[in-house]
């Protein structure tokens, strides 16, 4: 079982980044998939949840219309879109998912500077 982010980097403020998440060992459509992410010297935060029941989705405040999480079951993958980036995004995010088990990802850093 691994998830894997990529699409991390450096972008000025502003600026767009798409962040994937593939998952192998387990089918994403069958879990409640998630970003997280973490600043320095900050507690990890939720960023976005995709709900597997209805595909709901849910965001923090912060992120509400800039960001947008989504799934493609065919390549059993999830992204994460995130629009006018700030630099206050920077963080290292995470990919989650949350079923019957529980699993992380290593992380991908986002760097939000001019």
């Amino acid at each position: 079982v691994q998830l894997v982010e990529s699409g991390g980097g450096l972008v000025q403020p502003e600026g767009s980044l798409r962040l994937s998440c593939l998952a192998s060992g387990f089918t994403v459509s069958r879990y409640d998939m998630s970003w997280y992410r973490q600043a320095p010297g900050k507690e990890r935060e939720l960023v976005a949840r995709l709900r597997r029941v209805l595909g709901i989705t849910n965001y923090a405040d912060s992120v509400k219309g800039r960001f947008t999480i989504s799934r493609d079951n065919a390549k059993n993958t999830v992204y994460l879109q995130m629009n006018s980036l700030k630099p206050d995004d920077t963080a290292v995010y995470y990919c989650n998912a949350r079923g019957d088990y529980e699993y992380w990802g290593q992380g991908t850093q986002v760097t939000v500077s001019s």
